[in-house]
């Protein structure tokens, strides 16, 4: 096991990383912008390392400035969490040229997964479900375009190859509208990822959200923890996730779970991962694999009691599997909200000072945040600034346990979106379960 890493994130993660890292004697570096010195994990860390101003741009997504603070501290590895750089090969690549371990996948498996086209390829050929279309870049040919579109049938959807984050795509429902439809992806793709490659496929029009979560190991060994369904969303931003997904069977759980974990063996894959489906009329379709540890990790480590930050830690520093499949237990439902500091109406971000913060309590719940009583919340990174998760028998208790958290949880200062959750645990449709991706949007108005 290493005795001292970076921890290369900011927030809730930050501190999960921390916190995982004190179970294993691992000591701790924290990298945080000038924004961020008043952070948890900040304080509670061996060590901090201030790496620049506070755009994410001069600090969380410098690499030179991350790579200094390992080199500075002497620490053996780096934790990027999730989003930041957490996805980016090139840091992978650069961590591990500067003689450090990337607590992650190799670079060649990140790069091949954060390529939408080779992600498929690579899915079919280890004959996992994909999404009907033609697989493969788009040419300058608006005929061919337009034939490949009637060959699918409309409607359509136009993915940047690059593109993530629900960021790079456009439905097309008619003809007269493929082309120029196509010419603004490609567009649209060169400014936000610097690559204009887009593919075509079916767009599904009532579909949930399920994904698989995987964990493997540098000895070929790698097995699946289930599913979790992360339906109710808003702009292709999660909102509520839970685990196990609602209506699929035993039989489905395992065939698809299996197929994930054969999958990565077949390239190699090496830590946690997450295969993502939409799920319509009994069928997966895959649609992308995210190379990291995800927002939602905590209601499948509350269903199967298994600690999936540790088992990054430990499979990075070349140690085994600690549980083979046939371990692995599935013990009643979770729920998770995310809360995020912003107008429960209108969505738009709520930074400032937080006067009063009460963390809610109660059998099966767990809280995963940053914030605390007098933090200021910056108005520079993404508006999440915590996690409730509640953990029941069943779902309705889940539910039930959820409603309760939510009531008491007092955050006095900003506004957060915690009104909309309670909307949500207290909605008749949600109660009842297998909802599709665009429910809460219709729900809330939004088209």
């Amino acid at each position: 096991m290493f005795d001292k890493i970076v921890i290369a994130n900011r927030g809730e993660i930050a501190l999960r990383i921390l916190r995982a890292c004190r179970e294993l004697g691992v000591k701790t570096v924290a990298v945080y912008s000038q924004a961020d010195r008043d952070l948890k994990h900040v304080r509670l860390a061996d060590e901090a390392v201030c790496i620049g101003p506070p755009p994410s741009a001069q600090s969380y997504l410098n690499i030179p400035a991350i790579i200094s603070a390992a080199e500075v501290t002497d620490a053996q590895a780096i934790h990027p969490g999730y989003g930041f750089l957490s996805e980016n090969a090139d840091f992978s690549e650069k961590v591990s040229q500067s003689g450090f371990v990337f607590i992650g996948p190799r670079p060649e498996t990140i790069r091949m997964m954060g390529d939408k086209i080779a992600a498929k390829k690579a899915m079919i050929a280890a004959n996992i479900p994909t999404v009907p279309g033609n697989g493969d870049s788009l040419l300058d040919d608006d005929e061919a375009n337009l034939a490949l579109a009637r060959e699918i049938g409309y409607p359509v959807i136009i993915k940047a190859s690059g593109g993530g984050g629900g960021r790079g795509m456009r439905v097309v429902h008619a003809e007269a509208h493929l082309v120029s439809s196509i010419n603004l992806t490609k567009a649209e793709a060169q400014a936000a990822f610097g690559n204009p490659t887009v593919y075509m496929e079916k767009f599904l029009e009532d579909p949930r959200h399920i994904e698989f979560q995987v964990m493997a190991d540098s000895h070929g060994n790698a097995i699946h923890l289930g599913e979790r369904d992360c339906s109710m969303q808003r702009r292709h931003q999660k909102v509520v996730e839970e685990a196990p997904a609602p209506g699929i069977t035993h039989e489905q759980r395992t065939a698809m779970g299996e197929r994930c974990a054969q999958a990565c063996r077949d390239m190699g894959y090496l830590g946690a991962g997450t295969f993502e489906f939409l799920y319509e009329k009994g069928e997966f379709y895959f649609i992308e694999m995210n190379t990291r540890v995800q927002v939602e990790h905590p209601v499948t480590e509350m269903i199967t009691g298994f600690d999936i930050v540790k088992e990054q830690l430990r499979v990075a520093a070349g140690e085994r599997l600690s549980i083979t499949q046939d371990q692995v237990r599935f013990t009643g439902h979770a729920i998770e909200c995310r809360l995020n500091a912003e107008d429960p109406k209108t969505f738009l971000p709520s930074p400032g000072l937080i006067e009063q913060f009460h963390m809610p309590g109660g059998p099966g719940i767990r809280c995963e945040t940053h914030i605390y009583n007098g933090y200021r919340v910056p108005p520079f990174y993404d508006s999440m600034i915590g996690k409730l998760i509640a953990h029941g028998e069943t779902r309705a208790s889940a539910i039930a346990r959820m409603s309760t958290a939510l009531s008491e949880m007092v955050i006095d200062g900003i506004k957060t979106n915690i009104p909309l959750q309670q909307q949500i645990m207290a909605d008749a449709a949600f109660a009842q379960g297998c909802q599709n991706i665009h429910y809460l949007e219709k729900k809330l108005g939004i088209h």
